[in-house]
């Protein structure tokens, strides 16, 4: 298994506006594609307008059919710069488990 852990630094003020979105749109095609969804955070404490989210795959060859398909479906492709918008950075790191 391997997860992928992406974060995103979003522009102060707009968390709220982000988890608006991707609550009424986003995180429904993104789980249609992606499947396994860990977990969807923000930060509190510490380095504060980040979003955390954490999707599991069998394989990076698996991650990459998910994340190509989401790429190409019409109402990501619309729903997509809405969010980037409110984004100033974005992170992604491949993460396989210790045995």
């Amino acid at each position: 298994m391997y997860y992928e852990i992406r974060t995103y630094r979003i522009k102060t003020g707009a968390v709220p506006a982000y988890l608006k979105l991707v609550g009424e749109e986003g995180i429904a095609l993104q789980k249609k594609h992606l499947g396994n969804l860990i977990g969807y955070f923000h930060s509190e404490i510490g380095p504060l307008n980040q979003i955390v989210h954490i999707w599991a795959y069998s394989s990076l060859d698996d991650r990459e059919a998910r994340r190509g398909r989401l790429a190409q479906d019409p109402a990501w492709i619309a729903f997509a710069p809405r969010i980037q918008a409110l984004l100033e950075e974005m992170e992604s790191k491949i993460m396989k488990p210790a045995a």
